[in-house]
């Protein structure tokens, strides 16, 4: 079963990852509706098209009409909502989210919605250091990384649906890991890589530091201009895996430092290569897809 063009979407929480979902695909030519706290985005979104219809409180009635509902929301503030409201979601329907984190949420909501509506999660691997309505723009999902977290009680039809709005939004690679495979390698490639834009930053008193810097540092650290509020939540959630890779990373540096330290040049070298060789993976671009 794929995504049918006269499927209804509702997307819950209208930021910047929910407004470019909505912007995508109403673009696409899906009837989506929008529900958010702020009156202001809700009309921000209307008044750009993003949907074509919106509320600011959770309608019986207009929830209940909606084949798809994709969830926009931090993982506590999403399974608050489901346990207040997940009886006003359609019976049949299916359900998603954009969340960093898969273990906590995954298995939660499907408990919640038994019997009604079938949950299977997703992770959009893309964003900007952003925020808002307002800065949504759904072309950072071009070339990106769209992974879906199905168990083993999923249906085959939620996965094709599910993969097919990652399609329709135009991301390049469409993944499927288990709740817990996908924790397990968001920790590191996400989770670490924050915490170590964020330590590196809190090293230093860095205001004077501008005028010297070059491109290495600022690469470095883009990601530590950071949402508070929201990777305090996601890292708290898969605290246990974070742990993990945290000491793996602090094993590692441990051992540069430590070549470093006893002047053992040709260890360094073995370390540098090897992270080269690893590198270079990352370095072929994929070819940029035309978004309609």
């Amino acid at each position: 079963m794929k995504l049918c063009s006269d499927s209804k979407i509702l997307i819950v929480g209208l930021g910047l990852i929910g407004g470019s979902y909505a912007q995508g695909l109403s673009a696409k030519g899906y009837e989506v509706g929008g529900i958010a706290k702020s009156a202001e985005t809700v009309a921000y979104a209307l008044g750009k098209g993003y949907i074509s219809s919106g509320y600011t409180e959770v309608n019986k009635e207009y929830v209940g009409k909606f084949d798809v509902v994709i969830f926009a929301l931090y993982p506590k503030v999403f399974l608050s909502w489901l346990e207040k409201y997940g009886s006003y979601i359609k019976r049949g329907a299916y359900v998603t989210d954009v969340t960093g984190v898969k273990t906590s949420v995954v298995y939660k909501a499907r408990e919640i919605l038994r019997g009604r509506a079938e949950f299977i999660g997703a992770h959009p691997m893309a964003g900007k250091e952003v925020y808002g309505i307002k800065n949504a723009d759904y072309k950072i999902f071009r070339g990106a990384n769209y992974i879906v977290t199905p168990t083993a009680d999923n249906t085959e039809d939620a996965k094709e649906i599910c993969a097919d709005i990652g399609r329709a939004l135009g991301f390049k690679r469409i993944s499927f890991l288990s709740p817990e495979e996908h924790d397990e390698m968001i920790g590191f490639l996400s989770q670490l890589a924050h915490m170590i834009a964020v330590a590196l930053m809190d090293c230093k008193e860095s205001k004077h530091l501008v005028d010297y810097t070059g491109n290495s540092f600022r690469d470095l650290t883009r990601i530590a201009d950071i949402n508070e509020d929201m990777w305090t939540e996601l890292f708290l959630l898969n605290k246990d895996e974070l742990i993990k890779q945290t000491d793996l990373f602090s094993e590692k540096l441990k051992e540069l430092r430590d070549a470093l330290a006893e002047e053992d040049a040709e260890k360094m070298k073995e370390m540098m290569r090897l992270s080269s060789k690893r590198r270079r993976y990352f370095n072929v671009k994929p070819k940029e897809e035309k978004i309609e």
